[in-house]
């Protein structure tokens, strides 16, 4: 530290004699650096100049019998070097942040947060284990009502985090003009139809749903002929209308039959002129469609299992309510008859 201050005070002068002081201080420790270090505690001799001169405009409050408290940062580049007195030692602070923290401190405003503690290792893994310890003592509680709640928490946890995940693949749709479907004789529709059943061109939509490949193969298809039949397999029942109107929003062609076989003849138009980016940008990739439909079907199951949990909590607590109102029955039953036995003995005796 005593190589560095001749170094930083040649760069730039200092803004106080009192700060030049400090420095000569600091850099020849044999003579004013013993002063400077006894300066609170060892008497100086009478008559001798004090080791730092204030500057003009200090108030009597920093003033003390041994000596004053001088903070002045010289800076040193973007670096400022701060030197503090206070209780009679030279402390050196390299950086701009003490000082402004103490500063905001003096104003009053709010000091700055503590950053968290890290958790280490050994203590991540002793949580771990303390949750599952919990987790097993619910599973294995002898009291039906625990186990099922416990079973129905999880799920619901489940059910929440995968519908965050499902909304990651939302895709906004763009502005695009309204699609005018072009208006066909039944001659026409008729024509078509057997067409599009005559001839074994098809584009399929599995698991994965309606994404930009199906669409791409469409057009693909398209090129050659003027129909194309979309097989949807697997698909729930009332959803082939959904892929219809999904895939007519997506390749303006038009719908001209839909099977009981969930198969949909599209027919591209009369003017048909293939676009030159096929694949539709607001459309999910093939990976990112697998996903989607995987995390759906694990919603899907996942809210069947709630629905059975709730029903067989309702179950078991109609069952609880059932018994004891039984045996509040019972018992009253049961004092009765003790009281007709007992005025019947009461009457054999007299």
């Amino acid at each position: 530290m005593a190589s560095l201050a001749p170094r930083l005070l040649r760069r730039r002068p200092l803004r106080s004699a009192a700060a030049a002081a400090a420095a000569a201080a600091l850099v020849h420790p044999s003579g004013s650096w013993m002063r400077l270090r006894g300066a609170g505690s060892s008497p100086r001799p009478p008559g001798a100049s004090p080791l730092f001169e204030p500057p003009r405009g200090v108030s009597d409050r920093w003033m003390d019998g041994a000596g004053w408290w001088f903070r002045q940062p010289v800076r040193h580049g973007s670096t400022a070097v701060t030197l503090d007195t206070g209780g009679g030692f030279a402390r050196f602070s390299v950086g701009g942040d003490a000082g402004t923290k103490q500063g905001a401190g003096r104003k009053g405003q709010p000091p700055a947060k503590a950053a968290k503690k890290k958790m280490s290792r050994k203590a991540k893994v002793n949580q771990l284990k303390w949750y599952r310890l919990k987790a097993k003592k619910k599973m294995k509680s002898p009291n039906p009502e625990v186990r099922i709640r416990y079973k129905l928490e999880k799920a619901k946890r489940k059910e929440e985090w995968l519908i965050e995940k499902l909304r990651k693949y939302e895709v906004p749709r763009s502005l695009e003009p309204v699609h005018d479907p072009e208006i066909l004789t039944e001659e026409e529709k008729f024509y078509l139809k057997r067409t599009g059943e005559k001839k074994k061109n098809y584009v399929p939509v599995g698991r994965r749903g309606v994404f930009g490949g199906v669409v791409l193969n469409m057009h693909l298809h398209w090129k050659k002929h003027e129909t194309v039949k979309v097989i949807c397999k697997p698909c729930r029942p009332g959803q082939v209308y959904e892929y219809a109107e999904e895939l007519t929003r997506l390749s303006k062609g038009a719908v001209i039959d839909i099977k009981p076989n969930n198969t949909i003849i599209f027919y591209r138009g009369k003017n048909y002129v293939q676009p030159k980016v096929m694949s539709p940008p607001d459309t999910l990739s093939k990976q990112k469609a697998l996903e989607k439909y995987r995390y759906e079907q694990s919603l899907e199951h996942t809210s069947q299992f709630i629905e059975k949990l709730e029903k067989e909590l309702e179950d078991y607590q109609k069952h609880v309510a059932l018994f004891k109102n039984r045996g509040e029955t019972l018992e009253t039953i049961s004092s009765e008859e003790t009281n007709v036995d007992d005025l019947t003995t009461s009457s054999d005796t007299e």
